[in-house]
């Protein structure tokens, strides 16, 4: 599903550049290896030293917020138009 969702919103106009800001909101996808993809939504919440966004995101039973933002190899970022 996630290589479906990376085409989708890059037709609708919603990829960010490399090195752009993360915001609330914002969908990232990522690599986490073994041809596994990954997707989460950016927290309006950040770090204990404010200096990432958590992000949003279902791996394993639960969904969780988290500082995952780096954790694995970052292959989209998306923001739709509010």
């Amino acid at each position: 599903r996630v290589p479906n969702l990376r085409v989708y919103l890059a037709r609708r106009g919603a990829a960010l550049r490399s090195g752009s800001p993360f915001e609330a909101g914002d969908i990232v996808t990522w690599d986490l290896g073994n041809g596994r993809d990954h997707t989460g939504i950016v927290s309006d919440r950040r770090t204990a030293d404010g200096r990432r966004p958590l992000v949003i995101h279902n791996l394993g039973p639960v969904c969780r917020e988290e500082d995952a933002l780096r954790a694995w190899r970052i292959t989209g970022h998306y923001r739709l138009s509010r």
